[in-house]
């Protein structure tokens, strides 16, 4: 028996909004997981670790889909402005995608300005860890942002594909951490 397209559109309707929200990531207050990773910075190759860039200050580690994506340019660009904003924190930013090196070479140069690092998760380990895999596309990252502090507990949270407020969110949360609160 063939049912009426409203009837199954309904259906459909109605099990979104009985479905248990599919975002997963990480909460302010649990311990970030510790990573070292293969990075660019200006076109230059390194070995990123989280636990080295926490000595120094707070981290904004930030996921997104995938290089030289009308989004993804977008974020990194604006994360690019507001670099000197957040050193001035005392933060440091690393953004975080599954693309391979080669790719976050060229990145980290023409859409990052060679301003922060870009690191690759080939492996999908860290997004994993991070509960940042974008859902339905296991391929790529979510759009998620973190704040860390220094002791490696998450502060600040935020996903959502729209870029517009990533870099917003997260420097204020450095400002409030900044300030003594969380």
């Amino acid at each position: 028996m063939r049912r009426p397209a409203a009837f199954v559109a309904a259906a459909a309707l109605a099990a979104t909004l009985i479905a248990p929200p599919v975002l997963a990531a990480l909460k302010p207050g649990a311990v970030a997981p510790d990573f070292t990773a293969r990075a660019s910075l200006g076109g230059k190759e390194f070995d990123y670790s989280l636990g080295e860039a926490l000595k120094k200050g707070p981290v904004v580690l930030y996921f997104y889909p995938a290089a030289f994506t009308p989004g993804c340019t977008q974020e990194a660009h604006e994360f690019a402005e507001a670099v000197d904003k957040f050193s001035a924190l005392g933060a440091s930013v690393i953004g975080v995608s599954a693309d391979d090196i080669d790719v976050l070479t060229r990145f980290s140069v023409s859409e990052c300005r060679s301003k922060f690092p870009v690191a690759a998760d080939s492996g999908k380990d860290i997004m994993a860890a991070y509960d940042a895999v974008l859902p339905g596309k296991p391929e790529y990252a979510n759009r998620t942002s973190y704040v860390i502090a220094p002791g490696g507990e998450i502060i600040y949270e935020y996903t959502a594909l729209d870029p517009s407020a990533h870099v917003e969110n997260t420097l204020k949360a450095v400002e409030r951490w900044k300030a003594g609160g969380k």
